[in-house]
């Protein structure tokens, strides 16, 4: 299949040259295994079944060039494998090593262009993929064979292309090492664009995610388990080789666990019996931001969802309430058959599948009546993941996103067309009239694909049905740094591709309140009750609450916040004692009214040796004595409701204002006059003479030794008391 035409023919010079260049390809080329992701200390090739399948996933995902530019041209006939391999550890291999020849695509043809493979034989067009792909692999292992397990199953095509490479080995080798002296670097790991090497530094450290099933198993259980495992608690996992586990600060379910224990954790029960599930942390949050608005039976509308991990995610946190989630797009049944099995062994069951796409489903679908929140992920660019292989497998998305990895970044016209059709998707999400909240959650880093979708949607929304519009919210999932406040300032949760996480965007769209609703306490409680809020209360009293403060705003203004018997009760009792006091008190008043200036230092005095209990009862006494008599109570209520203007200060409870005034001729002193005229009138009351205590005596009391006179206020302004 492969036939050699002719070689081309080196003097001695340049073979001594391609020797020394091969030589040093062969011996410097160690840095080149540095950047696999994967950590392997050798390189010893791939299954052919590997080989195949790279081969096809790299022919359908390989930089097309213009007619001028094209070197080799690549077939668009697949090649022919064994079987499919259903084996997921095959699966990733052959997307990392289609993903990896991808990267290194222009490099790899200059290398075999330099080789002189191509002009000296005949290939057929659909081999070209093969040879890329196992090119990769043969420099990647520094040139050396490949070794092949005694139970595996050769492909004629692996075969010969393999021979082919062997054979061109000292001129591929020779053809490197120009490569990486034309662009001064260590490696072809080094030519790579910035943007590249950054994003496969990032996945080299990414730790690992998963979420912990509560429909199974409690995370307290799941900590135990990992504790008698061997495995520690931690706060942070990134550059730590011990088996230890960290708790996600946003998520309460999810663990994070360094790369390296993957094989290691995929081989207990907790995986085994799907108890822990690994996923990106992106859906997580996306889930979780859905469960905070939810109330207890509230639908929930998914679209894009992509892992059907996701939707069991979601239907784990709504187990104990009772939504439902309806998952749309889902357009054949044949594709997972082993979908249903899969909600079973993780214990979900208010899931319902929609077959028809999220954009033919009617808004006033009868079905989806009481959907309250939709979450919305749609397909994005992906470029804030750092591991798009992983993010394929997992996320079931299309392959054609290892081609933007590969270049760095996505082309305008398709970061246009993705956007229209995010756009699309939330406008009509936001058509569903009975909902109340739409979550929008990416994973790009792109803000034409991210804030700028969700600004256009809002101001676009369509404001002709008659239902409140929808507002941009705060997050709801707590921001555990200053970073992300500071991203998060305007009502957007971001987080930016890192060390430790993917990159991830969610916004939060909800319903302004209609300011014509009214809410009534038995709605309000009855939302904080399916919230948990309410343990042990009951509901019922809220209106007898407030039957009991409309009773009271027609007896007493100032008693709206205590019980209107007690009230009452306490009135009774001191108007009997304002009775049986009347004889004694009648005096005090007449002194009250005929004294206007006099006597000051006697009313602090007096007002020293007053029982707690009696003061309570005497600013009161002068009012009623003046307007009602004795015998008559009720009476006395109704004057007390509009009593004097200057007697509207005095309360019900008089026992919290004893004190004060007797401290306040002494605290301030240039305004003490007018304090006292106008509404403290109960000093003015003769009282019993008392000695005035030694601490409270003053200089000029002191020095004089008789009693005080009229003037004694002036005498106080001019000698001050610095102990007060």
């Amino acid at each position: 299949m492969l036939n050699t035409t002719s070689e081309l023919q080196f003097s001695n010079e340049k073979n001594t040259k391609i020797a020394q260049l091969a030589s040093l390809a062969l011996s410097g080329d160690a840095a080149s295994s540095q950047k696999n992701s994967s950590g392997l200390p050798e390189k010893t090739g791939y299954p052919d079944s590997v080989y195949v399948m790279a081969a096809n996933i790299f022919q359908g995902i390989q930089i097309e060039k213009s007619p001028d530019q094209i070197l080799i041209k690549y077939g668009n006939e697949p090649l022919r494998s064994l079987s499919e391999s259903e084996d997921e550890s095959l699966q990733r291999l052959s997307y990392e090593l289609a993903f990896s020849a991808l990267k290194y695509q222009d490099i790899l043809e200059t290398i075999l262009i330099d080789s002189y493979i191509f002009p000296s034989t005949t290939i057929p067009d659909h081999l070209s993929s093969l040879i890329i792909v196992m090119l990769y692999d043969f420099q990647d292992r520094k040139f050396q064979a490949r070794l092949l397990s005694d139970n595996e199953e050769s492909i004629a095509e692996v075969q010969e292309v393999e021979n082919l490479l062997n054979s061109f080995k000292t001129k591929l080798a020779a053809a490197l090492a120009r490569c990486r002296i034309k662009h001064d670097a260590l490696s072809i790991y080094h030519i790579l664009p910035e943007t590249v090497r950054n994003q496969e530094l990032r996945a080299s450290t990414l730790p690992l995610y998963a979420w912990i099933n509560t429909g199974k198993i409690s995370p307290e259980e799941v900590y135990h388990i990992l504790k008698e495992k061997g495995y520690s608690e931690v706060k942070s996992v990134l550059h730590i080789d011990d088996k230890v586990f960290a708790v996600d600060q946003h998520c309460y379910d999810v663990l994070i666990f360094p790369s390296h224990l993957k094989s290691d954790l995929l081989n207990t029960d907790l995986f085994k019996n799907y108890k822990l599930i690994f996923q990106d942390k992106s859906r997580s949050l996306a889930v979780h931001s859905v469960k905070a608005l939810l109330n207890m039976d509230d639908d929930i509308l998914m679209v894009n969802t992509g892992s059907w991990y996701t939707v069991a995610h979601m239907s784990i946190l709504t187990n104990n309430n009772t939504s439902k989630i309806f998952v749309c797009g889902v357009q054949s049944q044949a594709k997972h058959p082993d979908r249903k099995n899969l909600f079973t062994k993780m214990g979900c069951k208010n899931i319902e599948i929609l077959h028809e796409t999220f954009l033919n489903i009617e808004s006033k679908d009868n079905r989806l009546q009481k959907v309250k929140v939709i979450l919305l992920l749609p397909r994005c660019s992906g470029l804030g993941v750092s591991n798009p292989v992983e993010f394929i497998l997992n996320e079931h998305e299309d392959t054609g996103l290892l081609k933007d990895f590969s270049q760095g970044g996505t082309s305008e016209d398709k970061l246009h067309v993705l956007a229209q059709q995010q756009y699309e998707q939330l406008i009509h999400a936001m058509k569903f009239t009975k909902a109340q909240a739409v979550v929008y959650c990416t994973c790009s880093v792109y803000p034409e694909e991210n804030e700028a979708v969700v600004k256009k949607a809002l101001e676009f929304q369509d404001h002709g049905i008659k239902v409140q519009p929808y507002r941009l919210s705060p997050p709801v999932l707590p921001l555990c740094s200053s970073k992300e406040i500071q991203l998060s300032t305007d009502k957007f949760f971001r987080m930016e591709p890192s060390e430790i996480t993917n990159g991830c965007f969610l916004s939060v769209l909800t319903r302004e309140r209609d300011p014509t609703e009214t809410v009534s306490v038995k709605d309000v409680l009855a939302r904080a009750a399916a919230k948990g809020l309410l343990d042990g209360m009951e509901l019922g009293k809220s209106s007898k609450q407030e039957k009991k403060k409309k009773k009271s705003k027609t007896s007493l203004p100032k008693a709206s916040t205590t019980d209107s018997n007690s009230i009452q009760m306490k009135i009774a009792e001191f108007l009997n004692r304002e009775t049986n006091a009347n004889a004694n008190w009648s005096e005090t008043s007449t002194t009250k009214t005929s004294l206007p200036q006099k006597n000051i230092t006697q009313v602090g005095s007096s007002s020293l040796v007053r029982k707690p209990n009696k003061p309570a009862t005497h600013p009161l006494v002068p009012t009623f004595m003046k307007n009602t008599p004795p015998s008559r109570p009720y009476e006395r209520l109704t004057n007390f409701v509009r009593p004097r203007p200057e007697d509207r200060l005095i309360s019900l409870k008089p026992v919290e204002i004893v004190l004060p005034p007797v401290m306040l001729p002494f605290s301030s002193p240039q305004g003490i006059r007018p304090l006292i005229q106008t509404q403290h009138f109960y000093y003015r009351w003769v009282g019993p003479k008392t000695v005035v205590p030694s601490y409270l005596s003053t200089p000029s009391i002191s020095r004089k030794g008789g009693k005080p006179k009229e003037n004694l206020p002036s005498s106080l302004l001019r000698r001050p008391r610095p102990w007060l």
